[in-house]
């Protein structure tokens, strides 16, 4: 058996055994020291609480202390245990449509990738427009973005990861140092972190934050189709600048991938005609988007998923042990706890107190005051989750909108898009882990770039709020 010295100092030694109790306590210490604090002029007791709860979560969340979904789960539970709500208006808000809407849509990605099908089309695309180094790359970002518009962006770069994979593999480029290799696996990830900003369903971001804005103002102004709208300028600009980035920041560095070709062939041929239950699974998926397309506002997002699934498991498609293995249960529970959070913040005055303490000079300026939230937002989830951004910036930025007296509706697509465009840091999403543990990026690599287009990003974002959406007749102003 062999023995490992640690030659480190003691010092060392210590800090790295006791970092974990440390921070756990600091939240801890964090939390006693908001809830006992003489209540500040124009805020309630129990917004005082609710602060208390907000800061303890949001300081596990960015130290990592436990999983998040653990983190929404304790917010649940110390919420009615503060006497900021009632137990029965607590739980309440777990059973919001927007958990059962990621709910369903995470379910039916399931099936997407259980049954192949997903599989077979990134097959077939990167076949069909990668029979040179250029249109490889360029086939595999598109790919990811338009798949990202359908299914969890996390879910696309782990689904795609092995096909990449094998690609670098088979084309001999060595980790570390080909710019080919670092190209492919950023277009991945950033191709799907791009597209999964387009529509409600490349992530939980979009859904949370109407979820919280629901709760709060009892209204519901966004449809599938106007969500996307909104984000459409983005999206488009994003994926010519990020496609722009990589060649830049990684010249490609081979001239044929003739052995990718011949080997995207082989798996294509294998995979043989298109089966029963994948050509069934394409109408469903077809006939739901459409319906929340054009009947999701009247009809609910999450009725219309859980529809789809019913009609799924009706006809055989799929068994519930081939899709359970899919689903992630943690992030559901991460979702609720969060607009439970939010509602707390937000129901308590909390939010709002928080909002007139923190405008300052800008309050007579809507325009610094987005600029500065989508600032934030997109430097925080450079850091955090960004589901856990969301829940963050969601109740603050209503209480913000409150008293501005702009429309408050905005402030979803302000926080919930610039939530979702994290390019520079692994853990800023999976995505980005995802392509880190390739072994072919350096975390250089993803910085420095990355941070580039994370800047880029969020002044077009600026630019399609004050140029585009007035022309859809939603003006910060």
């Amino acid at each position: 058996m062999d023995v490992i010295i640690d030659t480190r100092p003691l010092w060392m030694v210590l800090l790295s055994h006791t970092g974990r109790p440390i921070r756990f306590a600091v939240g801890i210490l964090a939390f006693y020291l908001v809830a006992t604090m003489e209540t500040p002029e124009g805020l309630t007791l129990e917004g005082q609480r609710a602060l208390a709860v907000f800061v303890l979560c949001i300081s596990y969340w960015m130290l990592n202390v436990l999983p998040l979904m653990i983190t929404s789960l304790m917010a649940i539970a110390l919420i009615p245990l503060t006497g900021v709500l009632t137990s029965a208006e607590t739980y309440a808000l777990f059973g919001n449509s927007a958990v059962f809407f990621i709910l369903g849509a995470f379910i039916l990605a399931a099936c997407l990738m259980k049954s192949g099908l997903s599989t077979r089309l990134s097959l077939v695309i990167l076949r069909r427009f990668g029979d040179t180094p250029r249109r490889l790359l360029l086939g595999t970002f598109l790919l990811n973005a338009s798949m990202a518009f359908f299914m969890s962006e996390h879910a696309v770069a782990a689904m795609n990861f092995p096909i990449i994979a094998e690609i670098v593999a088979v084309l001999g480029l060595r980790p570390h140092r080909s710019n080919f290799g670092k190209a492919l696996f950023l277009a991945m990830a950033w191709g799907s972190t791009i597209g999964g900003v387009a529509t409600l369903l490349g992530g939980g971001r979009a859904p949370l934050a109407l979820a919280i804005l629901e709760q709060a103002t009892g209204d519901q102004p966004y449809t599938f189709l106007s969500w996307s709208l909104y984000t459409l300028p983005v999206v488009a600009v994003m994926l010519g600048a990020g496609y722009l980035v990589i060649l830049r920041w990684f010249p490609i560095d081979i001239e044929s991938v003739r052995e990718a070709e011949t080997v995207l062939a082989e798996k294509v041929d294998a995979l043989g005609r298109l089966r029963g239950d994948e050509k069934g699974i394409a109408i469903v998926m077809i006939s739901t988007v459409t319906t929340w397309v054009f009947f999701g506002h009247s009809l609910g997002l999450a009725n219309v998923a859980i529809g789809a699934i019913v009609v799924l498991f009706a006809v055989r498609l799929v068994e519930w042990r081939d899709v359970e293995e899919y689903v992630n249960w943690g992030i559901i529970l991460m979702y609720g706890g969060a607009i439970c959070l939010g509602a707390a913040l937000d129901k308590s005055g909390a939010a709002l107190w928080v909002a007139e303490s923190s405008l300052g000079p800008w309050a007579d300026s809507p325009r610094l005051i987005i600029a500065a939230m989508s600032g934030v937002a997109w430097l925080l989830t450079e850091a955090m989750s960004n589901s856990a951004v969301v829940a963050l910036m969601m109740p603050v930025g209503l209480g913000i909108g409150q008293d501005v007296g702009f429309p408050v509706a905005i402030i979803a697509p302000v926080v919930a898009i610039p939530a979702g465009l994290a390019f520079a840091f692994p853990i800023g999403t999976p995505s980005n882990a995802i392509a880190y543990s390739s072994g072919y990026l350096r975390l250089r690599d993803l910085f420095v770039p990355g941070m580039l287009l994370g800047l880029i990003a969020w002044i077009v974002f600026n630019l399609t709020v004050n140029f585009y959406w007035p022309l859809l007749g939603f003006s910060p102003v």
